[in-house]
């Protein structure tokens, strides 16, 4: 087993290597991960750790369901999490932010002394929760070893299994973590690869919750067990523990720095956090989905056993002598507590970097010179030894503390840690008043209460364990103790912020920063973060700087690009302006950290102190340089609004153009065919009326007569259409019994029905009131579509319906027929004058094609709607609609 063991953390180690190797090597992968909103919301997921694989299942395994609390907290904060991290990221990538500490930092007068606090607060709470990892690594080894009978034999169980994990984890991040150093590829072979650990572990639990349902329970116990009435909120089912919790959990999510690492600063662009909006929920609702029955399976077995919760979900198949599916879960719990590890190890040594050994190193002229033709080495040097650091005190809290807490315990103390940033960073970005004053006195407060509450009964139980050889502990960090600690401490934490920030003046930066992070929504991604800034700088010194850190080909290219988008001839640049020194600022920061990058800027330029009077003229000129950008943006949107309306009109020219050719076309196509037919008739009359029988000169003179006729309909069609459209044509209002006029149309097209034996079906609603309109014009439109509908419906069983109703204040009249029916392509278009001669591939009974196009004109002119839809089964139901009354202004 201890062989499966290896082998299995090994392969699995091997496999995320490959997969960031791969995708760090592959300029198209790193694009595609970039870039990508699923995998940046299944990197969110490292939210879910060895707490979540194995603590949840112990939570609820004494039918207490806080540990929902976890997980509710970010699902009710997902709506909110657009307009909050769209914050979060466009100041990061404005500013060059790597860090959590460097977000607080820069906000507050890019505080070094601030950026150090945070960094060792940071330190403090963190390191635990990388120890509670560590520990569910080493518990889970431990019970496969201790539960498959041989653990006297096993060497694994002589071996210190959480010191080669961490030996383990730790190569990886240093080889995945300090490779790239540059802004535009953050870690994308580090993001694949914690997105890949989201999907093992999902996988992984659901399928073993799958396994416990359906073939380790006994199902109809299972489900007896399920008793809803014993599930409790919390131990003392208390809902001010409850809902403190739900809160607790939504602050960490947003503050904890694996979240912010994955969430913010590795973030390509702002949109794909629409995705993470519905996707991190769904995640959440699956790996928890199965927590409760596990648990209840777990108690069932291990009913009267010594057996520790939070490892049912390995003890459970052990027990029944399924080891492969052991190795599974073992696989799963791995996957969830070393992507955690790998991703806050890797936030915690950026701040331990970049915040403390960064600024001291490059505040010590003489090792800066000393090492001054191996600076770009210096950053890396730093992060590699502040990992080695983070995860040895890990390891250490590990093997000293944390054995004697529940997994669940010990991330809630770091959770409570991480809130304490919430006043400090929250007010940052809405309050523009918050200062670093304030900023120092809040945290400083909220983390005595921390650290005396809670981390201090941990310490005091580790030494009277130690020390006096006795197990009682008198204080643990869990249920309302978390709840109680968090209330005070974020209440001190506030209270010091607001009173600090205004009871102290803010310097000239602080209210550049101030502004800059409350108003980012107002600015492009691309800040200028000089804005405030008085002094001189020359171009070699800063270039020569630049490319001590970051090489002198990646200094140009970027220099040149800025330059060209912001108009600046770098030619001419003996000394720089504020935007150049602000984008150099930016360039150095993710590399050593905001508060060096500021130091070594410093050095090489002479900034002068600014006077109130400089500040306010500086942001005076801002604010018309804004007002007048908005003034141009204004005036473009006006002129695209013209343009589009000069092209409208112009493409409204062309199509009236082609539809007068269009028009004058089948004009003239519809009169010749009449006349020719009128024309020959009328020759042959001429040419042998003699000899011509009185039967067949009767016979031409009526078709003349018909032709005639038809011409006549023409032109008067024609002459109605165009008065309509040119607005000439007057209603003449009347009252009208839409009934008798019905009654009437039909009558004048009995003739037509019967001689195709057509079938005409009427249903009129009762008490109708008179409608005004004109009664002509409204006879001409029941007159067309009762034609129309006898000349397409059924030729064997033809049949049209007439339907007249009443639908609030509009008359509603319905005629069908049972032919082919119009098909939806077409619905609009029918209505267009000359349908019929345009459509000359289709085949379709004669017709001018202007009475539906004249019918809409008249409905349109009573304040009326017509359409065509289909009959059921087959068919066309032409419908128009107008108001009984109407308006005769």
């Amino acid at each position: 087993m201890s062989g499966l063991i290896v082998l299995v953390i090994v392969a699995y180690l091997a496999m995320l290597f490959f997969v960031a190797y791969r995708i760090d090597a592959s300029t198209r992968l790193r694009l595609r991960v970039a870039n990508s909103p699923t995998i940046y919301a299944l990197s969110l997921a490292v939210y879910c750790t060895a707490w979540t694989f194995f603590g949840s299942v112990g939570g609820a395994s004494a039918y207490n369901i806080q540990f929902l609390t976890i997980y509710i907290g970010p699902v009710i904060l997902m709506p909110f999490l657009w307009f909050i991290y769209r914050k979060f990221i466009r100041i990061s990538r404005a500013q060059g932010i790597s860090s959590l500490s460097d977000f607080i930092a820069n906000r507050y007068d890019k505080s070094i002394g601030l950026n150090r606090l945070v960094a060792i607060l940071l330190m403090l709470g963190i390191i635990p929760y990388i120890a509670l990892q560590i520990t569910g690594i080493d518990k889970a080894i431990e019970t496969i070893v201790t539960n498959n009978g041989t653990e006297q034999n096993d060497w694994l169980s002589y071996v210190d299994t959480s010191f080669l994990v961490t030996l383990g984890l730790g190569y990886f991040i240093i080889i995945f973590t300090t490779k790239r150093f540059q802004e535009k590829e953050q870690n994308t072979g580090l993001v694949g690869a914690i997105a890949l650990e989201s999907i093992v572990k999902l996988i992984v639990f659901l399928f073993f919750g799958v396994y416990i349902v359906l073939y380790a329970s006994d199902k109809p116990q299972l489900f007896a067990d399920f008793d809803a009435s014993k599930l409790k909120l919390n131990p003392n089912n208390d809902y001010g523990q409850w809902f403190g919790m739900i809160f607790l959990s939504a602050l960490a999510f947003l503050f904890l720095p694996r979240q912010f690492e994955l969430g913010v600063v590795t973030a390509a662009n702002e949109r794909k956090v629409k995705r993470a909006i519905w996707m991190f929920p769904i995640y959440l609702l699956l790996i928890n989905l199965f927590v409760i029955p596990i648990a209840i399976v777990g108690n069932n077995m291990f009913a009267g056993h010594k057996m520790n919760p939070d490892m049912y979900m390995l003890s459970i198949p052990i027990h029944l002598n399924n080891g492969w599916m052991a190795l599974l879960v073992l696989l799963g719990g791995f996957s969830a507590a070393s992507g955690m590890i790998i991703v806050a190890t890797h936030a915690l040594s950026k701040m331990v970097s970049n915040a403390i050994l960064m600024p001291s190193f490059i505040n010590n002229r003489f090792v800066l010179n000393r090492f001054k033709d191996r600076n770009h080495k210096i950053p890396v040097f730093f992060r590699r030894l502040s990992i080695f650091v983070v995860l040895l005190l890990a390891y250490l809290y590990h093997k000293l503390v944390v054995a004697d807490f529940t997994l669940i315990s010990i991330g809630l103390v770091s959770f409570v840690a991480v809130a304490q940033f919430s006043p400090a960073i929250l007010g940052g970005i809405f309050w523009k008043l918050g200062n670093k004053y304030g900023a120092i006195i809040g945290i400083s407060l909220g983390f005595s209460v921390w650290l005396i509450f809670l981390i201090g009964p941990t310490i005091l139980n580790l030494n009277v364990h130690g020390v006096f050889g006795t197990g009682h502990h008198s204080i643990r960090p869990e249920g309302d103790l978390i709840t109680t600690v968090l209330f005070w401490s974020l209440l001190l934490n506030t209270l010091g912020y607001i009173a600090g920030s205004i009871l102290t003046k803010q310097t000239a930066l602080e209210q550049n920063q101030a502004t800059l992070y409350v108003d980012i929504m107002n600015y492009s991604t691309e800040v200028d973060s000089g804005v405030v800034w008085k002094g001189t700088a020359f171009f070699p010194d800063i270039k020569s700087l630049l490319s001590r850190f970051l090489g002198e080909r990646r200094v140009t290219a970027e220099l040149n690009h800025f330059a060209q988008k912001q108009g600046i001839n770098l030619e001419d640049q003996d000394e720089l302006d504020s935007r150049l020194i602000g984008y150099s600022e930016k360039m150095l920061s993710p590399i050593v950290g905001a508060s060096s990058a500021k130091i070594l800027i410093s050095s090489v330029v002479k900034e002068e102190k600014l006077s109130m009077e400089d500040v306010v003229n500086i942001l005076e000129e801002s604010q018309k340089i804004i007002a007048v950008n908005k003034e141009l943006q204004q005036r473009t949107d006006e002129l695209k609004r013209v343009s589009e309306a000069l092209k409208l009109a112009n493409f409204r020219m062309k199509e009236n153009d082609l539809l007068k050719d269009e028009f004058l076309y089948t004009v003239t196509h519809e009169m010749r065919t009449p006349l020719t037919s009128i024309k020959a008739l009328s020759e042959l009359l001429s040419d042998e009326e003699d000899a011509m029988p009185e039967e067949i000169k009767k016979e031409f003179l009526n078709t003349i007569l018909k032709e005639s006729n038809r011409m006549t309909r023409l032109i008067s069609q024609v002459l109605d259409l165009e008065n309509f459209e040119s607005g000439k044509h007057q209603l003449i209002i009347d009252k009208v019994d839409i009934s008798e006029l019905m009654q009437h149309c039909l009558q004048s097209l009995d003739g037509v029905f019967k001689q195709n034996n057509i079938q005409v079906c009427i249903d009129i609603e009762e008490n109708l009131p008179d409608l005004e309109a004109d009664h002509d014009r409204i006879t001409q439109v029941v007159l067309n579509l009762l034609a129309n509908a006898a000349k397409y419906c059924d030729k064997e069983s033809g049949k049209v319906w007439v339907d007249i109703s009443r639908i609030g204040s509009l008359l509603q009249v319905k005629i069908a027929d049972n032919g082919p029916g119009v098909i939806p392509e077409l619905r609009e278009i029918i209505f267009e004058k000359f349908f019929q001669a345009k459509n000359q591939t289709m085949r379709k009974p004669k017709g001018s094609g202007l009475g539906l196009a004249i019918s809409k004109k008249i409905i349109q002119l009573h304040e009326g709607k017509i359409g065509v839809n289909t009959n059921d089964p087959e068919g066309s139901v032409f419908t128009f609609s107008i108001p009984f009354t109407q308006n005769r202004d």
